[in-house]
C-alpha cells in the first residue's frame, strides 16, 4: 500500500511539472500587450517586389525584418494586422507582410499605421471584410474599431490595400 501511495505521488508531482513546463512554453508566443489580431488578404510578387513599407513620421523606427537571399523567390503570402497595447492603455496598430513559404510563414515586413497611432486610440475591435478563409483576389480589407475617448463610442477605421500594395487607412462611412 506505501508502495502504492509513493507511485501516486510521485506521478501526480510529475505531472504538474509536465503541465508547468508545457505552460511556460507556450506563455511566450504571443505578447500580453499584443489585444486584437487578424490575418487577411492575399498578395502575390514575382520575387523582385519591395515589402510593403511606410516611411514612419516619428523617430521611432519601423522593425523590418528582410527575408534571406534563398526566400527571394517567394511568391504569395497574407497580412496581419495587429494591435498592441501602450503603458498608458492606448494602443498602437500594425500591419505585416507575411511570406508562405514550404518552411512555413514569415514576416517580410512591419510597418506602424501612424494614421491610427497618432490619434492615440483605445483599440476594441480589428475585423477583416469577411472570415471565410483564403482570398483569391490580392489586397486587403479590414476594420479597426477604436475610440479616442475611453467613454466615448467606437468609430470604424478602414485599413485597404490595393492590388498594387498602396495603402489607405480612412476613418470609415457607412
Amino acid at each position: 500500500m506505501a508502495m502504492r501511495q509513493a507511485f501516486m505521488t510521485a506521478l501526480l508531482v510529475s505531472g504538474w511539472a509536465i503541465a508547468a513546463e508545457a505552460q511556460t512554453v507556450h506563455d511566450d508566443i504571443l505578447p500580453a500587450s499584443v489585444i486584437f489580431a487578424t490575418s487577411t488578404g492575399y498578395w502575390e510578387d514575382d520575387g523582385n517586389s519591395l515589402p510593403v513599407e511606410r516611411a514612419p513620421t516619428t523617430t521611432q523606427s519601423v522593425s523590418t525584418q528582410n527575408v534571406s537571399e534563398g526566400d527571394a523567390k517567394q511568391r504569395h503570402g497574407y497580412y496581419k494586422l495587429f494591435a498592441v497595447r501602450q503603458p498608458d492603455k492606448t494602443s498602437k496598430v500594425f500591419l505585416q507582410q507575411i511570406a508562405q513559404r514550404d518552411a512555413g510563414p514569415a514576416i517580410i515586413s512591419t510597418v506602424e499605421l501612424q494614421e491610427i497611432s497618432d490619434l492615440k486610440p483605445y483599440v476594441t475591435d480589428i475585423r477583416p471584410e469577411n472570415s471565410t478563409g483564403f482570398i483569391k483576389e490580392p489586397g486587403l480589407f479590414a476594420t479597426v474599431y477604436l475610440k479616442t475617448d475611453p467613454a466615448a463610442e467606437s468609430d470604424g477605421w478602414t485599413v485597404l490595400i490595393d492590388e498594387f500594395g498602396d495603402i489607405t487607412v480612412e476613418k470609415a462611412t457607412n
